[in-house]
């Protein structure tokens, strides 16, 4: 494997955070190599920082979304951690029917931020086809999962999984109910499929053309970003939502010290955050 240079990882790392915003120390020179050498080496790069010139001089940015690629490749699976899927099914969603009831709605939308490649989005479809059953067709859903890797949005668009992704918090029940067979892959039926919409999203740029969001769930992402650009995101994703709206993080993060623009709520020992007034 190609070794890091001292002097090439303050030109890899400040060039990571440019392009993700994701923050790598001085102790992570083993991630980067082990996820950058072996691009570097497909390409014929002799070094670190002849990879990061020829990334800088790539009109394409092929180079470019390969590195992002590479960087944010992420653990994800269906109904990863449970506890936030259990809050939506008995909590967070009643609650949010309830709301939109009152207020004369029949729209709903969810937003998974830093999606990956689709479990989560489609762990929440599934979630709203158990708990509405037929009635899912009174409601208009909208589901958007976005990545800042155009490789997780690509696999995420198509729905289709391999059996190991597809045996990773998947019951045997819902992937029959849900999924269809095609060979050595099992991709979602359209059912699901139709209520959710993918795109290439960077946090840190504008979010054009979004709507606001009933529910957004933004997990297992802050840990990667320095504190100013926490507050940053965080506050971009509460304009992003509308009045009561509720944000899900991860189960071992806090917006203590981020924003105080959110209320924190708990229901059964999990946590999560709504809009204040």
């Amino acid at each position: 494997m190609l070794r890091i240079q001292k002097e090439e990882i303050p030109i890899i790392t400040q060039y990571v955070k440019e392009l993700t915003g994701i923050v790598l120390d001085q102790s992570k020179t083993y991630l980067i190599e082990s996820r950058l050498g072996p691009l570097a080496s497909e390409l014929g790069c002799k070094s670190y920082r002849e990879l990061y010139e020829r990334a800088k001089s790539d009109f394409s940015k092929r180079i470019r979304n390969r590195i992002i690629d590479a960087i944010t490749t992420n653990e994800t699976f269906f109904f990863r951690d449970n506890s936030p899927f259990e809050l939506l099914k008995y909590k967070i969603l009643p609650d949010t029917f309830d709301r939109l009831e009152e207020e004369h709605r029949k729209d709903l939308k969810i937003w998974s931020a830093a999606c990956s490649t689709g479990q989560e989005v489609y762990s929440i479809a599934i979630i709203l086809k158990e708990l509405l059953g037929n009635n899912i067709r009174q409601w208009n859903i909208k589901l958007l999962g976005t990545d800042i890797s155009d490789a997780a949005i690509t696999q995420a668009s198509y729905g289709r999984y391999n059996h190991t992704e597809i045996s990773r918090g998947l019951s045997p029940a819902l992937l029959q109910k849900y999924f269809i067979q095609e060979g050595k892959y099992w991709r979602v039926k359209d059912e699901i499929r139709a209520m959710a919409t993918f795109r290439r999203q960077n946090l840190f740029d504008p979010f054009l053309g979004m709507p606001r969001f009933d529910i957004i769930l933004c997990r297992n992402v802050m840990i990667y970003f320095s504190i100013e650009d926490r507050r940053k995101l965080f506050n971009k994703i509460a304009n992003q939502l509308v009045p009561k709206g509720i944000l899900i993080i991860g189960a071992t993060e806090s917006l203590m010290g981020i924003t105080d623009r959110f209320e924190r709520k708990s229901y059964m020992r999990s946590f999560y955050y709504q809009l204040k007034e």
